[in-house]
């Protein structure tokens, strides 16, 4: 059996339904109750009570873990559901890190999250790391107002990041929680090229067939509302990536294609698929 957690979300709920497709047995966890596919297990619970996620790991073999926002926060421990993970039995864990633990080691979260993969390196168990650089769902901050002025307002308008689709790294996930030839791997994982916010507007009106006009948001502006929804360290931390990418941050990988044999899908994909939430 194998546990996703995080299994709502962008990354977690492509990767409950493609574990359910490959006949796997599957207990998805979140916060909250949720509708997930037929022959899959839910499980309401808070990673940040590990001992809620007892009834999930009874007689798992693996464990995909995905930490929510409030995780990265200061006094957080994520690394005790580790621990708890093996005093279960589990043989496995993929943890979702991220890509800010190699190109900007010293932020407080990438120091935490790098604390994190050490701790599961020093578990005993086997495992794999995936390193996403900033994810193509991460648009879906401008839906609303995109369908009620057809605009998007985002900060650094012009600076441009290789964002990786959730689907590639759902289904690199998948991978590495079924093959042992990714045991001890660390995957970088981005999309095929560097798109700005501005771009990423482009894209978003021709999925819809319609003109979707950018705003440039200052950095306070856009940090007032990131904080709303992430610790603002975490906030810092991204806006410096968006702001000021270093060249290790701009790269594409060629993870992706590494693990998955078909190059990442492009953020002009996304939009499509996701056309009608901005519509």
């Amino acid at each position: 059996m194998i546990v996703v957690t995080g299994a709502t979300g962008n990354v977690g709920r492509p990767l409950t339904r493609a574990l359910a497709e490959a006949g796997q047995e599957v207990t998805a966890v979140s916060r909250h109750a949720a509708t997930v596919p037929d022959g899959v297990r839910h499980l309401a619970a808070d990673l940040a009570d590990p001992a809620g996620l007892e009834p999930a790991l009874a007689g798992a073999k693996a464990l995909f873990l995905l930490l929510s926002g409030d995780m990265h926060a200061p006094g957080a421990d994520p690394a005790d559901i580790i621990g708890l993970a093996a005093a279960h039995g589990v043989r496995r864990v993929v943890l979702l890190s991220s890509q800010g633990v190699a190109t900007r080691p010293f932020g407080p979260t990438r120091i935490a999250m790098r604390a994190l993969e050490d701790t599961l390196r020093g578990s005993g168990l086997d495992w794999a790391v995936l390193r996403p650089g900033g994810f193509a769902s991460n648009a879906l901050w401008w839906a609303g107002s995109v369908r009620a002025r057809r605009v998007v307002a985002a900060p650094f308008g012009d600076v441009g990041v290789p964002i990786v689709d959730p689907a590639d790294i759902a289904e690199v996930a998948a991978a590495c929680l079924l093959d042992d030839r990714h045991t001890g791997a660390v995957y970088e994982l981005t999309g095929p090229e560097v798109i700005t916010p501005r771009g990423q507007a482009e894209a978003i009106a021709a999925a819809l067939g319609s003109p979707v006009r950018f705003h440039d948001l200052t950095r306070d502006e856009a940090r007032a509302a990131m904080v709303q929804s992430m610790p603002a360290e975490l906030a810092e931390d991204t806006l410096d990536i968006l702001g000021s990418p270093n060249p290790a941050e701009t790269r594409v990988s060629p993870d992706v294609q590494r693990v998955l044999g078909n190059a990442p899908r492009p953020f002009a994909d996304w939009a499509v698929r996701n056309a009608a939430a901005f519509r």
